[in-house]
């Protein structure tokens, strides 16, 4: 999977959680996959959601809009107990 943002780590941990392909991730939507990579690595973090997020548009992490980015922060923060 060649996408911004989505290395070989990310990768593996996408694949174990049963995402194969661009458009897999993208029906899954961000959040939902960094969930589910949040529960076999308690490790994953803001960045990772970003990342995420980033790979769906297509774009590298610094160029999410703001907006995004309150939004993924918000729900980073409500979820992460």
């Amino acid at each position: 999977m060649k996408l911004p943002n989505i290395g070989a780590y990310i990768e593996e941990q996408l694949n174990t959680i049963g995402i194969a392909t661009y458009e897999q991730l993208k029906e899954c939507g961000s959040k939902q996959a960094w969930l589910k990579i949040k529960g076999i690595d308690d490790s994953a973090c803001i960045n990772r959601l970003y990342a995420l997020e980033g790979a769906i548009q297509g774009i590298s992490k610094p160029q999410l809009s703001t907006e995004i980015k309150s939004e993924l922060k918000e729900f980073y923060n409500a979820v992460k107990g």
